[in-house]
């Protein structure tokens, strides 16, 4: 069972052989703020990953990628052996300059660690269209790494947060044999993920090849983190890596592909809640739909509509919008609005007309945290559920004011 963690105490986090975990306070933008995170993993790592589609993706993600490459192609087993995160400072739109300050930094903690910079994967999160100030992350990795213990994910999750009111962290067990796998996600605004995701690390220690840990990854972000938006942007720096020191020994794949979707979804969840001035979760299911893709869209319309978010944070059940959502969708000609049903929680709102008492306590359920629209299209027998969260005036005010 996964083990949620809001805000976690660290004594409860449980430890991933072959993985520590440093923090530090470099200054990247402010002062005094736990900015600067450095992994390290032992050798013979597995790792995969997955980043943005972004056509302006960040320096660092494609420095990731270019190393990752590099291992991938090894002949003499070189393996990722650690990774520096700074947030602050996004390191995108950076150009060429960007390039190389991102592979500054990997040079430099190599150097220290006596490792080759290609077995350094690099990510930044912050303020996009800044130069990344190196100096100040190379002077903070000496406290990093001597700060690098295996349970302080806490500190982790902390340290790599930029406008997130808490840390998120999420673990589970790997059914049937002793390894784990525990996350770390970041990330509440520029948030809709296309093939990758926010800021993910998710560690085990089982013993899985690289790609069956890349095949399993892709199909657990695929109905996890590629299921949740907070605003409909596709940030410039979306990063999810999954790592797997082996010191646990070979588990059953479906198993461990259970366990990282379970810590994935806690962490969707999680992200999804804490967007940016977000009162309340809002999870979509569209179900009997023709196939997976209609049902996921249709389902990202409901959840992606300013209308239906600001109806859900006032508490109004106007299910005329999630209509309307389910509607726009225009290229599937087989939705009839004759045939689909609409609920909010478990009460039927169309094509049903609900009475006076049910409206009452239907205004009752849209006060809670905790908002469920569900909706059948009835041409078929496949689902979707995506996550989001209401549209609120803090939304506005934090990204009116981000950079100043």
């Amino acid at each position: 069972m996964t083990v949620n963690l809001q805000a976690p105490n660290p004594d409860q986090v449980l430890a991933v052989p072959g993985v520590r975990l440093g923090i530090a306070e470099a200054g990247v933008r402010k002062v005094g703020r736990k900015d600067l995170t450095v992994i390290l993993l032992d050798e013979g790592s597995a790792v995969s990953g997955v980043f943005t589609q972004n056509r302006f993706c960040a320096a660092p993600v494609q420095v990731c990628r270019d190393h990752l490459q590099q291992v991938k192609a090894s002949e003499t087993g070189t393996h990722v052996r650690a990774l520096i995160i700074n947030t602050g400072n996004a390191n995108a739109g950076t150009g060429a300059k960007g390039l190389a300050d991102a592979r500054a930094t990997a040079e430099a903690l190599a150097a220290i660690l006596k490792i080759k910079p290609q077995q350094v994967l690099p990510f930044s999160t912050g303020v996009i269209m800044e130069n990344l100030p190196v100096d100040r992350i190379v002077a903070g990795m000496p406290a990093a790494i001597a700060d690098a213990q295996e349970k302080h994910w806490a500190k982790a999750a902390e340290g790599i947060m930029t406008t997130d009111t808490v840390s998120k962290v999420a673990q589970c067990e790997v059914a049937g044999s002793g390894a784990r796998v525990v996350g770390v996600a970041k990330g509440v605004g520029m948030i809709e993920p296309n093939m990758a995701t926010l800021i993910t690390l998710i560690f085990t220690d089982a013993e899985v090849s690289s790609p069956d840990l890349q095949t399993m990854f892709q199909r657990v972000i695929s109905r996890t983190f590629n299921c949740v938006s907070v605003d409909t942007d596709t940030s410039t720096s979306d990063t999810a890596i999954v790592l797997a020191s082996g010191k646990a020994g070979k588990a059953d794949l479906a198993a461990l592909e259970n366990a990282l979707f379970d810590v994935a979804l806690s962490l969707t969840k999680q992200v999804a809640r804490d967007g940016e001035g977000a009162e309340k979760l809002i999870e979509v299911c569209v179900d009997n739909a023709r196939d997976y893709e209609q049902a996921k869209t249709v389902a990202k319309a409901i959840v992606n509509s300013p209308l239906v978010k600001t109806a859900v944070h006032g508490a109004d059940p106007n299910w005329g919008r999630v209509a309307m959502a389910v509607g726009k969708c225009s290229q599937y000609t087989d939705i009839d609005q004759a045939s689909v049903i609409i609920r909010f929680g478990t009460q039927e709102v169309y094509p049903r007309q609900i009475g006076a008492d049910d409206l009452s306590a239907l205004s009752t359920y849209m006060k809670g945290a905790d908002v469920r629209i569900h909706v059948a299209l009835n041409t078929g027998s496949e689902s979707a559920t995506v996550w989001g969260c209401d549209l609120t005036a803090g939304y506005v005010r934090i990204n009116a004011d981000y950079t100043t």
